[in-house]
């Protein structure tokens, strides 16, 4: 049933979200829709601002104010469950009366699931590259990043070694 499960937006009035995912997850367990709706996420980022004093000052900040994260088994039921939640006013993209699912890019683009990418090279390693215009070529590992999901390479072209950004999953070690 889990494989079945999509990433929706809920819309909440405004600073309820923190009171709508807490009254998710306690309705979850209530109702025994632990298998339904899997898990209520409200993305958030960390900021650091300095005052005119001087002084920093580090806090979280909510990416899309008035908006929870659902991911879950859409039926009636569940509909139901989150719709009849105080805070909420809908759920994001109905046509008609179904909400849209978030798309697996959306969901990873809006930082409300994170790819994992198990890097198995390192700086100084022979890699080939498996995606894009460089897809024939070999080069060498510069710099990885993975915070910003990019590694550096430098390749040879026309007779030049030129530094490259690729993502992470666009390039492998090289068979030795």
């Amino acid at each position: 049933m889990a494989e079945a499960a999509k990433w929706y937006v809920v819309h909440t009035y405004s600073a309820y979200e923190n009171t709508v995912k807490a009254t998710i997850e306690k309705t979850v367990q209530s109702r025994g829709l632990e298998d339904q709706i899997l898990s209520v996420s409200i993305p958030m980022e960390t900021v650091t601002e300095i005052t005119d004093s001087g002084v920093s000052k580090t806090y979280d900040r909510k990416l899309y104010p008035g908006y929870v994260f659902v991911k879950m088994v859409y039926s009636d039921n569940t509909w139901h469950a989150i719709r009849s939640i105080r805070g909420v006013s809908s759920f994001v993209g109905t046509s008609g009366e179904d909400p849209i699912p978030l798309t697996d890019e959306e969901v990873y683009e809006m930082g409300v699931e994170k790819r994992e990418i198990v890097v198995n090279y390192n700086v100084g390693d022979t890699v080939n590259i498996l995606d894009g215009p460089f897809s024939s070529f070999t080069g060498i590992v510069e710099s990885i990043d993975v915070d910003k999901n990019s590694v550096s390479v430098v390749i040879t072209m026309f007779g030049r070694e030129t530094s490259v950004e690729f993502e992470l999953d666009q390039i492998e070690v090289a068979n030795p």
